[in-house]
């Protein structure tokens, strides 16, 4: 047996019998008082499900999908903001053995057509400020769900819009046959960018969620004394398996805001004495404006790097991480007792087979660079797949499994890691990752330009933003910048949008008349205020 197969039986062996209605009821049956969420709106009292509560209403929605006809292995559209009402409709799913395809809220109908007719959805569960853009997306739907709120504020659904109240699934009396335990059957969708024109769809097994959630535990130390609070998009991996299944399988507890707020992190952190939390450099650089608070429980914070300022000013140890959604959990990691150099994002995590190549394929040593392949086992420690793309999948795997990131990572001179930037035509946009192809086709529809190349201008806040230089048609409009945002608007989810269009008469050139969007981006200032 080669080495690969006795790795390949071992991330097996871990998962099997286990899969996500295994590990909720686990806990349930456990620790039934225990608090599992915390739902803290920013409008409202706060209020808590113990690990019953919370089963008794996953079971409860899960009943409602059955009896409406949703069976194993079909597609359910989550298009929610962080809510309690996302939380039990995912959760609710992996007991039916549905999929649960959850996706931006950002998105805007040009978006929500493709996921929705990509993933061949029969059914969705939204919040009433999405519910005429999803009933437009999914016109072909056997049903649609609306809560009776827009993540904690009162709403009223449109009366054009034929769907069932929230609150109907909860009281539903019926019950859900016991699915049997099965490790490999799917369980989620997320769209990701890449560098074509659409998001790939990168689907998870159960195995994938029991995989992830026993290494973002090991990785952070986690207890069922944890407590983390989590505000970036549960739609997305970092908080649905770094925070929310990190947490369950652990038995601990997640405190959940509809978003990301300045002025209620400290208020909120400190009322339920959360002890970690997930964020991104923005939301860092946003509290670090304010005053210090008087006291907190923290023991440690996770923004994707070391940040000696959050350890200088709040006393709160930091260190990074990388990976994707591909990759369930991180592939690269810190120690909180050993976090590594400031901005590192630590070093290569033990569950998987890591490369960092040269330019001529070698492992890259101190002081050098190098793109990052990743090896794991397909359905368990990788995603299983790009849903429904034959081309994608070929092209995403060499002939001996690795997968290639697309990301360079530097090797500091003691062996720190430290991200580099992408290989692929990518740009990140707050914690968002950005196609500049993806952009770039809108702008080519409006049939006004020859030729785009959106590239990215460094932002003191978000990291990046994209922008476009355009050579026009001759009769293009006046306002073409104008139009082009505007087009942007209109086709694009709000973060896609270019912040700035710049006419040129031509472009620079590489050898092989490529346009050289390393020169184009020189001529970028930064954005400082």
């Amino acid at each position: 047996m080669t080495m690969k197969q006795t790795i390949e039986q071992s991330h097996m062996a871990m998962v099997e019998g286990r899969d996500i209605p295994w590990l909720l009821n686990l806990w349930v049956e456990q620790t039934p008082d225990n608090p599992f969420l915390i739902w803290a709106p920013f409008e409202g009292e706060d209020r808590t499900w113990s690990y019953a509560e919370f089963g008794r209403d996953v079971n409860a929605v899960a009943a409602a999908l059955h009896n409406r006809g949703v069976v194993a292995g079909e597609r359910v559209l989550l298009h929610l903001d962080n809510s309690p009402e996302f939380m039990i409709s995912w959760f609710a799913c992996a007991q039916v053995g549905a999929v649960a395809v959850s996706t931006n809220t950002r998105s805007v109908a040009r978006d929500m057509t493709y996921f929705a007719d990509h993933a061949g959805v029969v059914a969705a569960i939204t919040q009433p400020g999405f519910a005429e853009l999803v009933k437009e997306s999914a016109p072909d739907i056997r049903f649609l769900v609306i809560t009776d709120n827009n993540a904690g504020d009162k709403a009223k659904t449109p009366d054009s819009v034929p769907h069932i109240p929230f609150a109907e699934l909860l009281g539903d009396k019926g019950a859900c046959p016991v699915r049997a335990t099965d490790p490999h059957a799917n369980l989620g969708i997320q769209f990701t960018s890449g560098t074509t024109s659409r998001p790939k769809a990168v689907l998870w097994t159960h195995a994938n969620t029991i995989w992830g959630a026993q290494m973002n535990a090991s990785h952070m130390r986690l207890s069922g004394a944890d407590i983390t609070l989590a505000f970036l998009p549960l739609f997305h991996t970092n908080a649905q398996s770094y925070s929310m299944l990190g947490s369950l399988w652990v038995g601990g507890t997640i405190v959940v805001q509809p978003r990301f707020s300045a002025s209620r992190f400290w208020p909120t952190a400190r009322k339920h004495k959360c002890t970690w939390t997930s964020l991104i450099p923005f939301c860092v650089k946003a509290l670090l404006s304010q005053d210090p608070p008087p006291d907190h429980s923290f023991r440690f914070w996770n923004p994707a790097i070391r940040m000696p300022d959050v350890e200088t000013t709040y006393g709160i140890p930091t260190f990074g991480w990388w990976g994707m959604t591909e990759t369930i959990t991180h592939g690269i990691v810190g120690d909180i007792d050993h976090p590594g150099g400031p901005l590192s994002i630590g070093r290569v995590s033990p569950g998987y087979d890591i490369e960092i190549r040269d330019s001529d394929g070698n492992y890259i040593k101190p002081g050098e660079r190098g793109l990052l392949y990743v090896r794991g086992v397909r359905g368990v420690s990788l995603f299983k797949e790009y849903f429904r793309n034959d081309e994608a999948n070929k092209n995403a795997f060499d002939e001996d499994g690795w997968f290639e990131t697309g990301d360079f990572i530097i090797m500091g001179e003691n062996g720190d890691l430290y991200f580099g930037d992408r290989e692929k035509d990518m740009l990140k946009v707050g914690a968002e990752n950005v196609a500049a192809s993806e952009i770039e086709l809108v702008i080519l529809e409006t049939g006004w330009v020859k030729e785009c190349a959106v590239v990215a201008q460094k932002h003191f806040m978000l990291d990046e933003v994209p922008v476009v230089f355009v050579i026009p048609h001759a009769d293009a409009p006046e306002d073409l910048g104008e139009k082009i945002i505007e087009a942007c608007r209109k086709n694009l989810a709000d973060f896609k949008v270019v912040r700035d269009v710049f006419i040129v008469d031509d472009m620079p050139r590489s050898t092989l008349e490529k346009i050289a969007k390393n020169e184009l981006r020189k001529r970028l200032p930064p954005i400082e205020a």
